[in-house]
């Protein structure tokens, strides 16, 4: 069974397949690939199957009508406990309620297979999924289980959330595509176990961007799902290397090189921009933001520090003592740097660059750098990961796309596009 979101879509709208069977299979994948991928806190097999038989003799509601996704365990879903990946959290009592975007998917006829795996509340210590194009290395950060459910076949559809890099990061070192909404955005993030309230993003994961479209214009209530390729005659790109902040890898810069060189090609333009002078600002506001917001979004967990992990005990402490001064002048480099962009952004389609310095790093004690997705987040962008690159030895490397908060769709568009053209001569890279 072709496990896409469009694959199971056009099946189940054609009757080729019933709700009940594309669940079924679904929980055939999870036992089949979660001794080793370790991508789910729990499965909800018994409300998941009643909720596809009941959908196998109604009327379709939409495009995701019996379709399951799974849900990052920091987001309610209504009879599911939300533990944050913590021992404070566990054992915490059932959700009485969806979170407003679960509760769209369900009104979509969409069925949450069950809840994913975390990092600690959002934040860097990994849970234990692993990363199903090789499992001796760390799927990424935090929405882990949500990228490595998609990747492995089980989901075609999975919810995660942004505060730093949290999806962007796993979504190209498991090779999916992800999409981090505007902040304060469509994509409604009440119901989230929040960081930063300044900071927090929802988002999507799949396994294409086209399927990521398909998602978020059934989520967002539109119906223009017209050919992307030809909604974007001559885009206009901002190509970032990201140089000035990590060191990449070679093999993500040629995959970057390749995929600009690729857009271009096709009749896209580059936009020369100065990106060094702004974004290590941006980076280092994003930190005092995060940090002074943690401190008081989990202040009472702050008071247990024996039953959390060293990083998490580091930003905690690190946002206690940040005055609120400081706080203010990181929001105001915020906001002026969000002017310079957005006017950028008029301009151009999107920025392109690298979505992390490079393939998922072996090793499963740690997740990965966020740093590239640091300057976007603080300013509330849009982010779209575009898989189809591989490094020399076979990993995933994802392309980020950043684009204008009232233009999503217009950047879905262009990812669509720049994912096809990949397809069609440049699925492999290598800097060798």
């Amino acid at each position: 069974m072709d496990t896409s979101l469009s694959a199971l879509t056009t099946s189940v709208t054609s009757d080729e397949l019933r709700p009940s069977e594309v669940v079924a299979d679904a929980l055939e994948r999870v036992d089949r690939t979660e001794p080793d991928i370790r991508a789910w806190v729990r499965v909800d097999r018994a409300r998941a199957l009643e909720a596809a038989r009941r959908l196998d003799s109604t009327v379709r509601k939409s495009p995701l009508h019996g379709i399951p996704f799974g849900v990052k365990d920091i987001i309610d879903v209504r009879g599911l406990p939300t533990e944050c990946g913590s021992p404070l959290r566990r054992g915490r009592v059932e959700a009485d309620d969806d979170a407003p975007l679960v509760a769209r998917l369900r009104e979509l006829g969409a069925i949450p297979l069950g809840k994913t795996v975390t990092t600690e509340f959002a934040y860097f210590a990994p849970g234990p999924t692993r990363n199903p194009n090789r499992l001796s290395h760390t799927p990424g950060g935090s929405s882990s289980g949500s990228a490595a459910a998609v990747a492995a076949g089980v989901v075609p559809l999975a919810l995660g959330s942004q505060t730093a890099g949290s999806l962007t990061r796993p979504a190209s070192y498991c090779g999916v595509a992800g999409l981090v909404a505007p902040v304060g955005g469509p994509l409604d993030t009440t119901g989230f176990a929040g960081l930063s309230h300044t900071l927090d993003a929802a988002g999507i994961l799949t396994r294409s961007v086209t399927d990521v479209r398909l998602a978020y214009l059934a989520l967002t209530g539109s119906d223009r799902l017209a050919d992307p390729v030809r909604n974007l005659e001559r885009p206009r790109l901002a190509a970032w290397s990201g140089i000035e902040l990590v060191d990449i890898s070679d093999d993500m810069q040629t995959a970057v090189r390749h995929t600009v060189e690729a857009a271009v090609a096709e009749g896209a333009e580059l936009v020369d921009f100065d990106w060094p002078a702004l974004t290590p600002r941006l980076v280092e506001a994003h930190g005092t933001v995060m940090a002074y917001e943690a401190s008081r979004a989990l202040a009472s967990e702050g008071r247990h520090p024996t039953q959390l992990s060293a990083p998490l005990n580091d930003l905690l402490t690190q946002g206690r003592s940040i005055t609120d001064r400081d706080y203010q002048d990181a929001l105001a480099v915020a906001a002026r740097a969000r002017s310079a962009i957005l006017t950028l952004l008029t301009d151009v389609d999107a920025i392109i660059g690298p979505a992390a310095p490079g393939a998922a790093p072996e090793g499963l004690s740690a997740t990965g750098s966020p740093i590239l997705s640091r300057p976007w987040q603080l300013l509330g962008l849009p982010a779209l990961t575009v898989p189809g690159r591989l490094d020399g030895q076979g990993m995933p490397l994802g392309i980020q796309l950043i684009g204008h908060p009232s233009r999503v769709e217009r950047l879905l568009a262009l990812g669509s596009g720049i994912e096809e053209t990949g397809r069609r001569g440049h699925e492999v890279t290598s800097a060798t």
